[in-house]
């Protein structure tokens, strides 16, 4: 398990984009703090340097960091032995997951999910046709130990591990960057529906269907396969973004409820 943490740490330091954001940078960090990809106590990178990795200027992250500070995930220290260090809020991981999750617009969550939908099913047929069914022991390997994994944070881990072996399959180095990206992005919120034990064995069953439809080439219907994978945890999200008291979907919250309403339907006619 130790190195599904460690690849997936990795992702807490990739370049954020072009698009970036003083609250992109927030949630990256942020989100990692709360999966417990960063340690509490631990030091982050000096700030020309911790800029330099997430490919934003030194103006964002000081601003991110400040508003880290004001949510207490982060204390900084001045003077020797000085810097940025990890603070672990206390209190229930999932209050201050739905928290999270209540920052977010239902647009917001309806893009990145289309996002998320998009690259893994491309990465998924691309898979079914250019990889060996030798080579498909890491996907096997990622769906057990998901299976296994007893806390949230660990399965958020792991799924998004399996995504972006399934890039890797495929032989795409960019479809494997987006993926590490949307990991990175969406691994706190996955955290939310991954605590469901059946929705969690429903993702298993699911991940272990996109990899026999890859062993066997059948591009189109592992493509399918992947989208409906990522489309089900998308569509828990969007229900429990509308299900957060005090909080408006906004302009887009008739839209969430009709997406709500279609996503049940689809939900019926997948398990039929």
């Amino acid at each position: 398990m130790r190195r599904d943490h460690d690849g997936a740490r990795r992702t807490v330091f990739t370049p954020i984009g072009a698009q970036a954001r003083v609250e992109a940078v927030v949630r990256r960090l942020g989100d990692a703090i709360e999966l417990g990809l960063l340690s509490d106590g631990e030091q982050l990178p000096g700030e020309p340097e911790l800029a330099a990795q997430l490919g934003v200027s030194t103006v964002t992250l000081r601003e991110a960091l400040m508003a880290l500070r004001q949510r207490g995930l982060v204390t900084t220290r001045r003077g020797r032995g000085g810097g940025s260090f990890v603070t672990v809020p206390e209190g229930p991981v999932e209050e201050r997951l739905l928290s999270h999750l209540g920052g977010w617009s239902l647009e917001e969550l309806r893009d990145l999910g289309d996002h998320w939908t998009a690259v893994s099913g491309a990465a998924a047929r691309l898979a079914a046709q250019r990889t060996e069914p030798g080579d498909l022991h890491q996907l096997h390997r990622s769906v057990e130990e998901l299976t296994d994994a007893a806390d949230p944070p660990g399965r958020s881990r792991l799924h998004g591990r399996f995504h972006v072996e399934l890039a890797a399959a495929a032989q795409s180095a960019r479809l494997t960057r987006e993926l590490v990206g949307i990991h990175a992005e969406a691994g706190a919120l996955v955290c939310l529906v991954l605590g469901d034990e059946r929705h969690l064995k429903d993702v298993c069953d699911r991940h272990r269907a996109v990899i026999c439809a890859v062993h066997d080439g059948a591009a189109e219907h592992a493509r399918a396969l992947a989208e409906q994978c990522v489309q089900v945890s998308m569509e828990r999200l969007v229900d429990l973004r509308l299900g957060i008291p005090g909080q408006s979907g906004g302009p887009h919250t008739k839209e969430g409820t009709r997406g709500q309403q279609s996503s049940s339907r689809r939900r019926r006619n997948t398990r039929t």
